[in-house]
């Protein structure tokens, strides 16, 4: 029964399209009749009471279905109306009676006008709606793939879920892909559904003067009842699913459900519900106007309006407040330090000038809201999760953040400094949104010009009015705070190999050693030196490969010890033991999108190792050397709308010193060899450097 029960929608579709070869009985078709209707009005309700497209991810193959299940009803009706003498049972005579109530060219013109409107203007609109929505969710991807990015980079989530949003990106593309399609299925079931009414009168006149013996009167009669009700049966399920679909397509800036939207927009807006009831009730006072019915609606409408206006009232009030408590505290911020001279007097405190902070954020007076945990800024609490999720991802630990205003910064600048020295600058206005501009914005909005500062992407400063029209034109919207925090996130994981300190790498030891104790006697001092494996750590955060499985590192430092102590060739060898975390780090579902090198490039590129008091370096001829950076920058551009890095695969020989050859034209460029990668993994070469 379980069996069964699971597929039931394969035997139903079975059993519809049964209905196209195996004649149905009047009641029957009653039955399906019914069944037809009542699953078209529970897909409308259920469009209207979603928030998002794909919480009804199944509408496009039920489209289909239903599709077929009017046509195979159609054919059915079609047989009994002219084996039958025009009775099709009692759904398709209460129709027919219901909408020619005695008068043929009435009812014939009504259902012409029904039918019109289903196929001009819903279907139609419907299907033009579909187009546009799966035109603006494909070109909209690479930003949305990008601010997945940008949210992770920042600690905002962590990598399962940023998963689980690309899968559900991806999702909605292929979703509004199918619905692009599934409309020109309706489409077509209304020109059907024209056809079949036309055959079922003409033949069914043709007939019923030929074969019966029955008055011209009474044929046009009869046949006019059974097929003005069949083409209604058919047609009014079709205009329900029309418009169920014009309504799935449409739920893209929707918060809620669409009675909690239409309820919440038209309740902001008291002045348009107060004016609408003043129109009625002049309207009302005009002679020969149905005067009860329009004072009566005028007067809801300005009771309306009053409610909304005192609820729209009472919020202002409350924000009002919480405007007061933030301005009270940047005003105890600003308070007057205690006197510097008083302060300096004493020698020691001197010494606490030559302190040099790790990572540090210089801002102006306007961003101060953003930091100020007591007026609700929650940028500390994003340096948190941050440094919590780069621990977990990394296994390196970011120093503390020192945060403070800076009166020799415009008002909306801020600056972040590595070890006291500047390494970025940005700057944010915060009453704005940044609008992130696609490649193909499906319109133009009002903006200031600008470039976001982490990614270094053309986008504009927006009013808050204008986000979900910019979300519609494709743009990716983000918040000022986000702005901030992602070029933050991106500079320190730039520079967090310059962060590792002697202290930090010592600690790090200590970490392991509570687990492996043997393993790190054996490895210090005899083996590495501290300064030794700090540099090694680095060679490593200086790539983007994580350091946080110092178990599997010290044992291939102790391996690769016996061979050679050369840094760089104990990091490669660290790189190969760790080529499931490199392998996870850069892959996107089991796939890995590189740019190859061809054969006699290595070649040239192995002749041009040279050796000196320093070690290995490459000495590429400068020919060689202007081909390849020409062919890498075309070859980049075709990694904009991935969601991974530009990556070289190249062999295990010449990776390193290519790695350092590249990051100076390419800084955010990953070299990555044969070795690194697990067998598993498939790789896809979208771009080759040859002579």
């Amino acid at each position: 029964m379980k069996r069964l029960f699971d597929n039931i929608i394969s035997l139903f579709v079975v059993v519809v399209i049964l209905f196209l070869l195996i004649p149905l009985s009047a009641g029957m078709l009653d039955a399906m009749f019914i069944i037809n209707i009542t699953l078209s009005l529970i897909i409308l309700l259920i469009t209207m009471n979603i928030s998002e497209a794909l919480e009804f991810s199944i509408f496009p193959s039920l489209l289909l279905i239903t599709t077929l299940f009017r046509l195979g009803l159609n054919i059915s009706s079609t047989r009994l109306i002219l084996t039958q003498g025009g009775k099709a049972g009692k759904v398709i005579e209460a129709f027919g009676n219901f909408v020619i109530q005695g008068n043929i060219i009435v009812g014939v013109l009504i259902f012409l006008i029904i039918v019109l409107v289903q196929f001009i203007v819903i279907t139609k609109g419907a299907e033009r709606v579909s187009e546009v929505a799966a035109r603006f969710t494909l070109d909209a991807m690479p930003g949305k793939q990008m601010a997945i990015d940008a949210d992770l980079s920042s600690g905002l989530i962590n990598e399962q879920e940023a998963r689980i949003r690309r899968y559900k990106v991806q999702k909605e593309a292929d979703f509004y892909g199918a619905m692009d399609g599934a409309t020109k299925i309706v489409k077509g079931d209304a020109i059907m559904s024209i056809i079949i009414t036309t055959i079922n009168f003409i033949a069914g006149v043709i007939i019923g003067m030929v074969q019966g013996n029955m008055s011209i009167g009474e044929v046009f009669h009869m046949y006019s009842i059974a097929t003005i009700g069949d083409g209604l049966v058919s047609q009014l399920p079709a205009l329900l699913i029309s418009t169920a679909t014009g309504m799935i397509v449409t739920r893209a800036v929707s918060e809620g459900s669409l009675n909690k939207d239409v309820i919440k927009q038209f309740m902001a807006q008291p002045q348009a519900l107060m004016m609408a009831g003043v129109l009625l009730a002049m309207f009302g006072v005009i002679p020969n106007t149905p005067h009860l019915q329009l004072f009566v609606i005028a007067a809801g409408l300005i009771l309306l309006s009053r409610y909304s206006a005192m609820s729209m009232k009472k919020s202002q009030e409350e924000a009002l407040a919480a405007e007061v408590q933030q301005q009270a505290a940047v005003e105890e911020m600003e308070a007057a330090p205690p006197d510097e001279a008083d302060f300096y007097k004493d020698v020691n405190n001197v010494y606490s000038l030559l302190t040099v902070e790790p990572v540090e954020m210089d801002f102006g007076y306007s961003l101060i809201p953003m930091v100020d945990e007591s007026s609700g800024g929650k940028l500390i609490s994003r340096i948190v999760i941050f440094r919590r999720q780069y621990a977990q991802d990394m296994g390196f630990v970011i120093p503390s953040v020192r945060l403070r205003d800076s009166a020799s910064l415009g008002t909306n600048q801020y600056i972040i400094k590595i070890k006291d020295e500047e390494v970025a600058r940005g700057e944010i206005l915060i009453d704005y949104y940044l609008a992130l501009e696609p490649s193909n914005p499906a319109g133009e909005i009002d903006g200031i010009e600008t470039i976001e500062p982490a990614y270094g992407i053309p986008s504009k400063w927006i009013l808050p009015e204008n986000k979900e029209m910019a979300e519609i034109y494709g743009y990716t919207v983000i918040d000022p705070l986000s702005v901030m925090m992602t070029h933050l996130s991106e500079t320190i994981k730039k520079h967090t190999y310059e962060l590792l300190s002697r202290a930090e790498t010592m600690q790090l030891v200590e970490t392991i050693k509570r687990t492996s104790p043997e393993l790190v006697e054996e490895a210090f001092p005899n083996v590495i030196s501290y300064a030794g494996f700090q540099k090694i750590l680095s060679n490593l955060l200086k790539e983007g490969i994580p350091i946080k499985d110092l178990g599997t590192i010290l044992e291939c430092i102790i391996e690769s010890a016996a061979v050679t102590h050369d840094s760089d060739m104990i990091t490669e060898n660290i790189r190969t033991a760790l080529k499931r975390t490199i392998t996870r780090r850069f892959c996107v579902d089991g796939q890995l999108r590189v740019i190859t090198l061809d054969a006699e490039v290595e070649r040239a590129i192995i002749a041009s190792l040279t050796k000196n008091e320093q070690g290995v370096y490459l000495a590429l001829s400068p020919d060689l050397l202007q081909k390849m950076i020409a062919q890498l920058s075309e070859s980049v551009k075709k990694f904009n709308d991935l969601s991974q890095p530009p990556i070289i695969l190249t062999s295990h020989i010449i990776r390193v010193y290519l790695a350092r050859l590249i990051e100076q034209f390419f800084p955010n460029m990953y070299v990555l060899s044969f070795n690194e990668i697990v067998n598993t993994v498939q790789i896809q070469a979208i771009g080759n450097i040859t002579m």
